[in-house]
């Protein structure tokens, strides 16, 4: 028998100025997983990670 969803979900963070910037480092989008619990955090998740495309600290935000 299949268990039902747990609590917690694997996310994926993007890159918004990667999105948005045409002159960066490099191309393409940085994008890092983790998991969310979804009881306690029901807004969309933003983080600043770094981005290697950029070269710099930026928000990342959840996407689907």
């Amino acid at each position: 028998m299949a268990k039902n969803k747990g609590v917690r979900i694997v996310i994926n963070l993007e890159c918004t100025e990667c999105r948005t910037n045409p002159d960066k480092r490099s191309p393409g989008v940085s994008r890092y997983t983790t998991m969310k619990n979804r009881r306690n955090t029901t807004a969309r998740l933003e983080l600043k990670k770094f981005c290697p495309h950029c070269n710099k600290h930026t928000v990342h935000k959840e996407i689907k």
